[in-house]
């Protein structure tokens, strides 16, 4: 098994890929393709003293798309870094790519270079948040703006896949994310999606309201990548406001500051929590093999998260148990 980086993907490129590539190397003994410009990833490798029996090997992609490129550019530029390594993967040369370069780049690559499973017409990314009882799947954080009832239900079915292979949640209850509880709300499609939910095999809790999405109710949370985009970005503002706000508290007079100490920990623990790096990349589920996609300010440590996510869902068949999952569900009039 091998992991295909985009050395060149992010805002520290490639520095963190390279970084986080090694960390991942050398803990979880993961082989690792690093895709890019060859002499800057030696130069990384170089100042990390990497040895030559760490699984780690280079192959050479000149070009780079950056942050602010149109996704649809991404197709033109074959040599680029996140498409040569989506051609690995695509030739069965490395088993699922990690990239925190452009999002919109990255997904284009995946589903038109690497595919999509049978009976999926939109992956779908999805974000591990934290919740008191431990860790929620939250689905679709921006891959598709505009969605039919029958994609949200195949996210339920990517999230509840993910939420028990890689979570290791028995039997994951799926919350539809609306306006309100009761069966009647939401939008046309909200509530038609709802029908079908509830009509399946999944463990489906129901409506789920806003309030609720860090609760802990239910393990899965689907919505669309407009409403989860939104919803993940607004958590993110949050987290870092409170951070502040405690930070300042703590130092604001001579009782807090001796109070401290006692407070560190549970300080600690809250930034644990809301440290997206502990919860590495959003794998974009429904894609034919693996694709991580991670944060443009990923750090080594979010990187090597990752790429182990990526082991870990390609060792676990999580891709195969979906598309098992979706054609079981699905009609042969839907899959046209």
């Amino acid at each position: 098994m091998k992991i295909a980086v985009d050395a060149m993907g992010g805002d520290f490129a490639p520095r963190n890929p390279v970084e986080g590539s090694v960390q991942a190397a050398r803990e979880f003994d993961i082989n690792v393709v690093l895709v890019g410009r060859q002499q800057e990833i030696k130069k990384e490798l170089q100042r990390l003293k990497v040895s030559q029996n760490l699984p780690i090997e280079i192959i050479s992609a000149e070009d780079v798309v950056d942050m602010s490129s149109k996704a649809s550019s991404v197709l033109k530029k074959k040599s680029s870094s996140i498409m040569v390594a989506s051609s690995l993967v695509k030739e069965g040369r490395a088993q699922g790519i990690v990239s925190a370069g452009n999002t919109g780049a990255t997904m284009a690559a995946a589903k038109f270079v690497i595919g999509c499973l049978q009976g999926v017409d939109r992956p779908a990314l999805a974000m591990v948040i934290p919740t008191p009882k431990g860790s929620a799947v939250l689905l679709d954080v921006g891959a598709n703006v505009d969605c039919k009832p029958q994609h949200l239900t195949h996210f339920a079915i990517m999230g509840y896949i993910y939420a028990k292979r890689i979570l290791n949640i028995p039997e994951p209850k799926i919350g539809l994310l609306s306006i309100g509880e009761e069966e009647s709300k939401g939008n046309e499609v909200t509530r038609e999606a709802y029908q079908m939910l509830k009509n399946s095999p999944l463990s489906f809790y129901g409506n789920i309201e806003g309030t609720d999405v860090f609760s802990g109710k239910v393990d899965v949370i689907v919505c669309d990548g407009f409403v989860g985009n939104i919803t993940l970005k607004v958590s993110e503002s949050i987290a870092a406001t409170m951070q502040s706000i405690l930070k300042e508290e703590m130092g604001k007079n001579f009782v807090s500051k001796l109070a401290y100490p006692l407070r560190r920990q549970v300080f600690v623990r809250f930034q644990k929590l809301t440290d997206y790096s502990e919860y590495a990349g959003a794998p974009l589920l429904g894609i034919k093999e693996t694709c991580i996609i991670c944060h443009g300010r990923s750090s080594p440590k979010a990187i090597k998260n990752a790429i182990k996510i990526a082991a870990d869902f390609y060792q676990n068949r999580v891709n195969q148990r979906i598309k098992e999952q979706i054609l079981s569900l699905t009609s042969p009039k839907e899959l046209h």
